[in-house]
């Protein structure tokens, strides 16, 4: 059996061994349930860049209507709670585990038996790049498989060999300490911190009477342009708003171009390693435990599920109570909701997908579940079908919904592309082997095309 949906399988053709794509009978259903239940969860955020302004993704600070001023203001809050809750870095981090993975069941089982392993492996994250990049620059800036094939090659096949301890441990340590410090200077709120701090005490200063010096005023006034840089400009979003809507598709294709392919590429990419990779390393690790493949007690998965959720609930419960109480307030979603970000990240995510194993070894709701392993199993269609309907929805469409709806509202859109994902899978899966674009890949990767159909007594 094998983890990735995308990962190539060995099969035997005469004497000779053949390296050759996935079959049916070799897949990990609890692995593609997994991958289903990330992808579309992945949305959830996703949904925010789509549909509304820049400065509204992961938390709806400058949305179009502002989550204060709408109709619904405890259904956005509520919205915001389960967003942050279960499914904020959540789903990206298990999508980046299950990645790692699916390296470690295609390396293993490829240089077992055929040297041509490393071949297979550069030439389909290659073509992965590839596509990424064409994703990113005609359809949505906001691609990630670039990135997945770019750390593929660079990092996760070098380290495919360690121990699964060591990846383990060398994941967590990312997660816990790198990662955060790396992101906190990447994204520039270090300084704010540092300023925040340094504010407080002219404040104090000032509440005592006693005068400021020049460097201390000239703190305030860099407090002053940050405070003015952090809020909302009405102007600026009605301008950002008119613009989506009003974009032709070349112009888009140029704009995404510029961001993809020069102005942001280089800090894209580093945002990516320090993001992705430490939740690579501890699916790498997990896979070869047997966490994904249902291979440990019981017991395992609860106290997984039970400690992760302890970590993760009550801190984003209070992160977010904090934020929604100071009218999200720049410094508290910082301080509150990033500060522990990468802690809860990881702790989620395995509690989640431990949440979800558990329920299949119990065989509960075994409908959805075939459901959720069809969109696992054509989680690439899905993914780019996904970006494609999107657009059409919020931008290239008759009517654009870009910027129109309230914040709670976009989850509605969510749910709708849910349903087209797990429809769409389990029709396309009664008679073709792999998805679309799975197909394509596939095709490419091994130089020939693949077989699509489903012989009949399938």
């Amino acid at each position: 059996m094998i983890t990735s949906q995308l990962a190539p399988e060995i099969e035997l053709a005469g004497p000779e061994p053949v390296i050759a794509p996935v079959t049916l009978s070799n897949r990990i259903s609890s692995v593609d349930i997994l991958r289903g239940c990330a992808l579309l969860g992945i949305l959830v955020l996703n949904i925010q860049d789509f549909g509304d302004v820049s400065m509204a993704h992961d938390v709806p600070l400058g949305s179009s209507i502002s989550i204060f001023s709408g109709r619904h203001p405890h259904l956005d809050f509520v919205a915001l709670l389960i967003s942050w809750l279960f499914f904020e870095g959540k789903m990206r981090a298990l999508f980046s585990m299950l990645f790692g993975a699916g390296v470690i069941l295609l390396t293993r089982r490829a240089e077992q038996r055929d040297k041509e392993a490393a071949d297979i492996y550069t030439r389909r994250n290659m073509w992965l790049m590839l596509i990424g990049l064409l994703h990113g620059c005609l359809i949505w800036s906001g691609d990630i498989l670039f990135d997945y094939g770019f750390e593929g090659l660079l990092f996760l096949y070098p380290l495919r060999r360690l121990n699964a301890k060591t990846l383990l441990w060398s994941g967590s340590l990312l997660s816990l300490f790198i990662a955060p410090i790396g992101i906190t200077i990447f994204i520039g709120t270090a300084p704010e911190y540092l300023l925040h701090h340094q504010v407080a005490q002219v404040m104090h200063r000032q509440q005592d009477g006693k005068p400021l010096d020049s460097a201390q005023r000239e703190t305030l006034t860099q407090w002053s342009a940050l405070l003015k840089s952090k809020t909302p400009d009405p102007i600026a979003i009605k301008k950002e708003v008119e613009e989506h809507r009003n974009q032709t598709y070349l112009a888009g294709v140029a704009e995404r171009s510029q961001i993809e392919l020069w102005s942001e590429f280089a800090r894209i990419r580093l945002g990516s390693v320090l993001d992705c990779v430490p939740a690579m390393l501890l699916g790498m690790g997990l896979m070869k435990i047997g966490f994904f493949s249902l291979e440990l007690e019981t017991t395992a998965y609860i106290w997984t599920a039970l400690i992760g959720f302890a970590i993760s609930l009550p801190l984003y419960t209070a992160g977010i109570l904090r934020v929604y109480a100071s009218r999200l307030y720049f410094y508290n979603i910082d301080a509150w909701l990033f500060g522990p970000y990468y802690i809860t990240r990881e702790a989620g995510s395995l509690a989640i997908a431990a949440t979800v194993l558990l329920l299949i070894r119990a065989e509960f709701f075994k409908p959805a579940q075939r459901a959720l392993a069809a969109v696992g199993r054509t989680a690439f269609s899905n993914y780019l079908l996904t970006s494609i309907i999107c657009q059409f929805i919020f931008v290239w469409g008759p009517y654009p919904l870009f910027g129109r709806l309230e914040y709670f509202q976009l989850f509605f859109v969510t749910f709708s592309v849910w349903v087209f994902n797990l429809v769409f899978s389990s029709v396309w899966l009664r008679s073709f082997a792999y998805g679309p674009f799975e197909w394509l890949w596939r095709s490419l990767t091994y130089w020939r095309p693949q077989a699509m159909r489903l012989p009949p007594a399938s």
